[in-house]
């Protein structure tokens, strides 16, 4: 397949406003690496901030992935100045941490890439090979636009499946990562007024779309009741959502674009050290 063919295959997929679903499950992921959890929790602002952080990320993902070289660059250099103080020792309590780990970053990417296909396949049905390779060579950027090496991200769906089992395999959800977790997925949080009557079909989509070890750890209550009310969630969305106009199907991708040209074109005229 050609670079530009899949490049546009990528862009096809990412584009789907529905994949935001999975971000839940991609934050908890995250924070199961006791190395990114020590990092959140010490030194973000998700409890305070949430949604900042969240549109942060966002802002970031899409960037990459869909602006140009300009505005994918700007995203980066903003990326790495808010890393720069994410850094700290070993201690008894836990592992040394720094936002520069490469390793770190490749899996914050990874799990992105992990809960975008799972949505996909509850939403829309497995990609095909050729398809699922492009998405995963798609999404190396994410990584490799900060310290990550090109080198260590998977080539193939295949290889991915293959390295990421290996990874969940190692996750270790621990205290820290519980109590980010709690204050994202209870409500103690600062979110947005009215927004925390989402919260319960967040919290059932989330636990539906984690890997069930992981789920456990988190402490989520998955009965048999739950698992059916988010299969019934997914099969609406899976009915619904394919029958929406594509502007608002892309829509939060749009939004976040704006954003990310607005911060590169105004970036040269910011006073020095606002940046």
């Amino acid at each position: 397949m050609a670079d530009h063919d899949e490049r546009e295959v990528f862009r096809r997929h990412g584009a789907e406003g529905a994949l935001l679903l999975g971000g839940g499950a991609a934050i908890l992921l995250q924070l199961a690496d006791p190395r990114v959890a020590r990092g959140v929790a010490r030194h973000s602002g998700f409890r305070e901030r949430p949604l900042d952080r969240l549109l942060g990320t966002l802002d970031y993902v899409y960037a990459i992935g869909f602006g140009d070289d300009e505005v994918a660059a700007d995203a980066a250099r903003r990326v790495n100045a808010r890393h720069r103080p994410v850094r700290g020792g070993a201690t008894e309590d836990g592992p040394s941490y720094s936002a520069f780990d490469a390793d770190a970053q490749r899996w914050v990417a990874s799990t992105l890439l992990a809960m975008a296909f799972t949505v996909h396949e509850r939403v829309w049905g497995p990609l095909d090979v050729v398809s699922a390779d492009a998405v995963v060579r798609g999404y190396a950027p994410l990584g490799t636009s900060l310290q990550a090496a090109g080198s260590g991200w998977p080539d193939t769906r295949a290889e991915f499946d293959e390295w990421w089992a290996e990874r969940v395999r190692r996750l270790e959800v621990g205290d820290e990562a519980r109590t980010v977790a709690r204050s994202l997925m209870s409500g103690t949080s600062a979110l947005p007024p009215g927004s925390r009557v989402l919260l319960p079909p967040v919290r059932l989509l989330t636990a539906a779309l984690l890997p069930s070890d992981i789920r456990e750890a988190y402490g989520f209550r998955y009965t048999p009741r739950a698992e059916r009310v988010a299969a019934d969630w997914f099969r609406a969305i899976s009915m619904l959502y394919p029958r929406l106009p594509r502007a608002l199907r892309h829509a939060p991708m749009r939004a976040s674009l704006r954003r990310a040209r607005r911060r590169s074109r105004y970036a040269g005229h910011e006073p020095r050290g606002r940046r």
